[in-house]
């Protein structure tokens, strides 16, 4: 059976389907409750089922009234509750057969139908008319479906996001930085679109091959910090957590575990970073997203700044 690993969805015995949000998943698996069984919910499964979904603040009141053994920074599912793994990659053929815009995009990315998927809410067939598309594609194919999709929307195969939708994702993000600072970086990341006037993303995950060394542990806390370095690795800048390896007298790397600030900087880049300082072993990281709005906290590319 092949490892559990971030972007896949897990079922446990009680029916309840929760997202994989983690890579260290060997003896609990670290994950947020997202569809509960509910008879008057409005989202319904292939099987009839009816469902309810949950945003994160209530996913996390849920579990603490009716499964606090599972809390933790995330939801931790011992692999005895679950019933079901539902894999992206595996299951990518069939939702793309009933659903066109995700069978468009498949061409689109041109990757091996090996190393892309589809998660959330269409992987677990409890879409709606509004639900957006979670597209995910796996390890350095990753790079080759992002470079595809940059060509797609450029030649106009693909639509960019107009800027009412970008509006929205502003907005929905609440970062810390101003539109026009939020916009100059997202613009270049090419992680986004729509299609046939459907909002989706391109995720990153990492191939099976690296997922042994994407557990982030905990370290001790200690204080928070402004700092300026040079990025001198981003090749896991889209991960979640995003990982920046930087130079610096003090913080060897900076993590990001909110979307806002993925893919945010390329290695050789000057970056400012604001966030939590954390004490692994003999180095130290700075966390960015220690709170699910991210308040106070924040990357930028001062590099990328000056160019505009």
């Amino acid at each position: 059976m092949k490892p559990i690993r971030l972007r896949d969805f897990i079922e446990d015995k009680d029916g309840r389907i929760y997202a994989v949000s983690a890579y260290d998943n060997e003896e609990k698996v670290g994950c947020v409750l997202r569809y509960v069984p509910d008879v008057d919910g409005d989202r319904t499964a292939p099987d009839g089922r009816k469902f309810k979904k949950l945003d994160f603040e209530d996913a996390f009141e849920y579990i603490a009234e009716h499964k606090p053994e599972y809390l933790d920074t995330v939801h931790r599912i011992p692999h005895a509750d679950i019933a079901r793994v539902i894999k992206p990659e595996e299951e990518i053929i069939h939702v793309a057969a009933r659903n066109e815009r995700v069978m468009q995009l498949l061409p689109v990315f041109n990757v091996s139908i090996d190393n892309v998927g589809c998660t959330g809410s269409l992987l677990c067939g409890l879409e709606n008319e509004a639900s957006d598309i979670d597209m995910v594609v796996y390890g350095a194919a990753w790079f080759t479906a992002q470079k595809n999709l940059m060509k797609a929307v450029e030649n106009g195969t693909v639509s960019g996001l107009s800027e009412e939708m970008w509006q929205k994702v502003y907005t929905k993000r609440v970062p810390e930085i101003d539109y026009e600072t939020f916009i100059a970086h997202e613009k270049r990341k090419w992680n986004r679109g729509e299609i046939d006037g459907t909002y989706f993303d391109l995720l990153y995950t990492r191939s099976y091959d690296r997922i042994a060394s994407g557990a982030v542990p905990k370290g001790e806390v200690c204080g928070k910090a402004t700092i300026e370095a040079t990025v001198t690795d981003a090749s896991l800048a889209f991960d979640s957590p995003a990982v920046y390896d930087v130079d610096h007298e003090e913080i060897s790397r900076v993590l990001s575990f909110t979307h806002t600030y993925s893919g945010q900087a390329l290695a050789g880049e000057v970056i400012e970073a604001k966030g939590v300082v954390e004490e692994h072993g003999d180095t130290k990281w700075l966390i960015v997203g220690t709170t699910r709005e991210a308040k106070g906290e924040y990357i930028i590319s001062k590099t990328l700044l000056e160019t505009l």
